[in-house]
């Protein structure tokens, strides 16, 4: 494959940001509201009647699906028509699955020094490329382009991890174990590996998957999501371009259909997942029922514990957390417990929220995109108004908000609720959205109590100058991610994201920990002499 990325194809997706706004203006002038064209030409896209269809990338070739099912790709902030997405079909799912088959027989014999030095080109092109990518997320997800770089350089962050990922595959020895016995372990790649990726975060996720399990010698199928399938595209097409060999990666689509058969394909072994309860719980099962290692991130509830005492700034930090990426990742802090007198610091929150712009991700100053469909909007404004009727007081209310001229947009500006108790439908439901719940309590006991007893496990974090309150907190707390004045407290990947309980499914974390995921251990036992 040569140059992946023509001059022309930058020109035409770094302009995006600046032609969005008008071309959306001259499109609703016209009345043509369903489909604006920005993407450019690519190697990923098939043109059509109504829309750029996305191809497959099968054994190193972009491949145009002959499925009749197709997906539309919206834009969030205009509801208008991008691209449409391929359910893809039989033949195409089970070439792809081939292709990686048979690419890992000489694959994972490529001495590991080689694959390193793959993804040290493979990170150099991302960081080229950023603005490109963004673009494209922005366009498919809404996010703002601050997040959607964010999006990527978390990614990134992995690809650099996995530069020096040969220590991580090391084996054991021992010797002497009896006379002249000794023992010998190897790690070896399992084989084909796939990933099923979310909408909300298409870049970072993705590079969550597939740089380490290529890297540590095995193949992958990917999936993104048929919501914001485009940065995955681009993700792959700069992969090739870095060098890595036809059927190392390969990325198919669709929905439903696509997952049942990466569930139930033989020659996959593993599955990676990040997404709701409801999907990891059904690919969990069906998965390891087919004799597959499983690791599923799902949902959350965030608690942020708020003492008296809670260091200057902590509303500010409490605001971003909640309301950031439109309340669309699972780390978003959803609820606040506030502690005794903590409960003053509440209009400080509100005041900070009401400093969010709402608008397209492309506008300047714009601080909280659109969800990602109408169903989403809908939804949280469904929960938001449940949750008033069964007792909660509506603090600020984001619902009915007005962006000029993304009329169509599913925008919800930041919300929040507070007198929530245990059972109020905002508290049991991950909203997925710019909702913030605001909770009480009396003690500290009682708030890790609170905390430990709801069944979500991703993550956590306390505000105060107490060391002591805050050791009692981070030894007493049962939440796999603990922050001490830190909303969201992510680790970087050459430690493991490690969300608990409910948060997770099956016993093997993202990053540095997926190196055991993507193993098996091969034990020689050998006698020197007789």
């Amino acid at each position: 494959m040569t140059q992946i990325l023509s001059s022309t194809f930058r020109r035409a997706v770094s302009s995006s940001s600046r032609r969005h706004a008008t071309a959306i203006q001259r499109n609703i002038k016209h009345g043509n509201l369903r489909f604006i064209t920005i993407l450019p030409e690519s190697p990923w896209l098939t043109s059509s009647s109504d829309a750029p269809v996305y191809s497959n990338l099968i054994g190193g070739q972009f491949v145009a699906s002959t499925s009749s099912k197709l997906i539309d790709v919206t834009d969030p902030a205009t509801n208008n028509l991008i691209a449409q997405v391929p359910q893809a079909t039989l033949s195409e799912l089970e070439s792809a699955v081939s292709s990686a088959q048979t690419a890992f027989e000489s694959w994972r014999n490529v001495p590991i020094q080689q694959r390193q030095r793959f993804m040290l080109r493979y990170q150099d092109l991302i960081r080229k490329y950023t603005d490109d990518i963004a673009n494209l997320i922005t366009l498919e997800q809404g996010k703002t382009l601050t997040d959607a770089k964010g999006d990527i350089f978390r990614g990134l962050e992995v690809v650099e991890s996995a530069c020096f990922l040969g220590p991580s595959l090391m084996g054991e020895t021992l010797g002497n174990l009896s006379d002249g016995l000794d023992c010998v372990s190897y790690r070896q790649p399992l084989g084909v590996c796939a990933g099923i990726a979310p909408f909300n975060f298409p870049a970072m996720i993705p590079l969550w998957m597939f740089p380490v399990a290529c890297t540590a010698g095995n193949t992958f199928v990917m999936k993104p999501s048929e919501k914001t399938p485009g940065a995955c595209m681009m993700l792959a097409q700069l992969a090739h371009e870095a060098g890595l060999p036809d059927g190392v990666l390969n990325v198919v689509h669709g929905g439903k259909e696509t997952v049942d058969f990466i569930c139930d394909a033989p020659d996959i072994r593993t599955i990676s997942f990040v997404g709701s309860n409801v999907a990891g719980e059904y690919i969990h099962a069906r998965g390891t029922g087919n004799d597959k290692r499983v690791q599923a991130n799902l949902g959350a509830k965030n608690h942020a514990v708020i003492l008296a005492d809670a260091p200057e700034g902590a509303a500010k930090a409490l605001a971003g957390a909640a309301f950031g990426a439109a309340g669309q990742r699972c780390m978003a802090l959803s609820a606040v417990v506030f502690v005794g007198e903590a409960r003053n610091m509440l209009p400080e929150i509100i005041a900070e929220a009401q400093k969010y712009k709402v608008g397209c991700g492309f506008d300047e100053g714009v601080d909280v995109g659109p969800l990602i469909s109408k169903e989403s909007q809908e939804r949280v404004e469904s929960i938001i108004a449940q949750s008033i009727d069964q007792g909660a007081v509506l603090e600020l209310d984001g619902r009915g908000v007005a962006v000029s001229g993304y009329e169509s947009g599913n925008f919800v500006g930041p919300t929040v609720l507070s007198n929530i108790d245990r059972k109020n439908i905002a508290y049991t439901e991950e909203i997925f959205g710019p909702v913030l719940v605001c909770l009480e309590a009396d003690t500290l006991d009682e708030a890790i109590e609170l905390v430990n007893a709801n069944p979500y496990g991703n993550g956590t974090g306390i505000f105060t100058q107490s060391g002591a309150c805050a050791r009692k907190f981070v030894h007493e707390i049962d939440v796999g991610q603990v922050g001490v004045n830190v909303p969201i407290p992510v680790p970087l990947p050459f430690f493991s994201f490690t969300g608990s309980r409910g948060s997770i499914r099956g016993d093997v974390h993202f990053c540095e920990s997926a190196v055991l995921f993507l193993l098996v251990h091969l034990f020689l036992i050998f006698r020197c002499h007789f």
